[in-house]
């Protein structure tokens, strides 16, 4: 983990670089894998399924037997764990439901907005050496709480060709309906425009690798719905002289072992705590079942030391982390000047893998600066919303002027004349 101190404002935007890829290689080969399974289906899937996972598949859907049968493969105590989180998420994600507010603008002219679920939606979940079963919750929940009729869940196999249970009881708790053993590239392509087995969706979800990411943002490109384009995981701890440096260097940890493109930067105005986090670092590191994963993570990482909470609250804005951790006895005052991240998270005993299981907010956010711009998945993700109006005679006969003296000021008198023939017959 490099120590950076005391950098000028000049050398911020080369301090908070993510590491960087080689777009033009990775786009031209994810489509070259859109191209191969549009053009051959579930050929192409199954194709890929035995050079990047190793198994030859007989098919691609899970039957419900497969399902059912998951529920009996993992313990009590994970399904207790898993019903836990199931309604903390549910209680978050429900206030966000919208109810339709009607809002008379002039007197006898009534709008109003009405969210509307889509139909059809697609949960890209990874597996790997990591199988996300929580992201099927943070995706499946708000799904299932925006009444979408369709969900349907797209996975890597196994070299045995199964699925974790752990992903099936999931995706049984939270209402999913179709789920296919296929990962990668080639599944975002088949949810993007179809297969024999795979029908279209309306928009993807989900997180995966740079293949993932690329493919995503490819589809995109050609008009499919993406929730956002979000990329390798990251966290940013922000500390001062309050923070547990046991605490930082295990949040640090936490996201330096998803991959070892993940990022983990560390801000501080305390030298103390970036020497002790290091330390304690070090420490726990080694006890780590994926600690090569962590340490080429590390590679990429900073702890970068600024002279005022000021500064370093500038320097965090700039960086829009996916997660960002307060690490201090004052966190609400530093929360309240945050601008741009992911999901936050307040005080030294809050950690991040809280919102990436359990405590009820989602965890699929933006990635790599794009918290800018974008939000992390909620109930509004999976819903559109669609703006009503109404005009009564008295409402026409109030707005028919304004219509008619904005349309011809463009130019456009059959925008005004569809105003004016209506007046004409009152």
């Amino acid at each position: 983990m490099q120590i950076i101190r005391y950098p000028s404002k000049d050398n911020w935007a080369g301090i908070l670089q993510r590491p960087t890829i080689d777009n033009g290689m990775l786009r031209k080969q994810v489509g070259k894998i859109i191209a191969d399974v549009r053009k051959t289906g579930d050929r192409s899937l199954k194709r890929y399924s035995k050079k990047f996972d190793g198994v030859d598949l007989k098919k691609l859907a899970v039957g419900q037997k497969e399902i059912l049968a998951a529920e009996k493969n993992i313990s009590d105590s994970l399904k207790l764990a898993i019903n836990i989180a199931i309604q903390n998420i549910k209680r978050f994600h429900s206030i966000q439901v919208e109810e339709i507010k009607k809002i008379e603008t002039m007197d006898g002219v009534e709008c109003w907005r009405r969210p509307t679920p889509m139909r059809r939606v697609g949960l890209y979940i990874p597996g790997g050496s990591a199988p996300l079963f929580s992201s099927v919750l943070m995706l499946g929940i708000p799904a299932q709480i925006a009444e979408c009729s369709e969900v349907v869940l797209c996975t890597p196999p196994a070299k045995d060709g199964s699925i974790h249970p752990a992903i099936l009881y999931a995706a049984q708790k939270v209402g999913v309906t179709e789920i296919y053993r296929s990962g990668g590239a080639q599944a975002i392509a088949a949810m993007a425009y179809g297969t024999g087995s795979i029908k279209k969706v309306d928009k993807i979800f989900g997180p995966g690798n740079q293949y993932v990411t690329a493919a995503k943002q490819l589809v995109q490109m050609d008009g499919i719905a993406i929730d956002m384009p979000a990329g390798p995981s990251e966290v940013c701890v922000l500390a001062d002289n309050t923070a547990n440096p046991e605490f930082v260097a295990a949040d640090l940890l936490s996201q330096a072992e998803h991959g070892p493109d993940s990022q983990v930067l560390l801000v501080t105005n305390d030298e103390t705590l970036i020497e002790k986090t290091i330390k304690s670092l070090n420490a726990q590191l080694a006890l780590l079942e994926r600690k090569e994963i962590a340490l080429k993570a590390l590679d990429n990482s900073k702890a970068v030391l600024i002279n005022s909470m000021d500064d370093a609250m500038e320097l965090v804005n700039e960086y829009a982390a996916e997660h960002l951790i307060i690490a201090s006895n004052n966190a609400q005052h530093y929360g309240a000047k945050v601008i741009n991240a992911g999901s936050v998270f307040l005080g030294n005993f809050t950690p991040e893998s809280a919102g990436d299981y359990a405590s009820g907010t989602n965890h699929t956010l933006p990635t790599n600066g794009y918290a800018r711009a974008y939000s992390g998945v909620s109930v509004d993700s999976f819903v559109k919303k669609i703006t009503f109006q109404q005009i009564s005679k008295t409402g026409i006969q109030q707005i028919g002027k304004t219509i008619i003296a904005m349309a011809e000021a463009e130019g456009l008198d059959a925008h005004a004349n569809a105003v004016k023939i209506r007046l004409n017959q009152l």
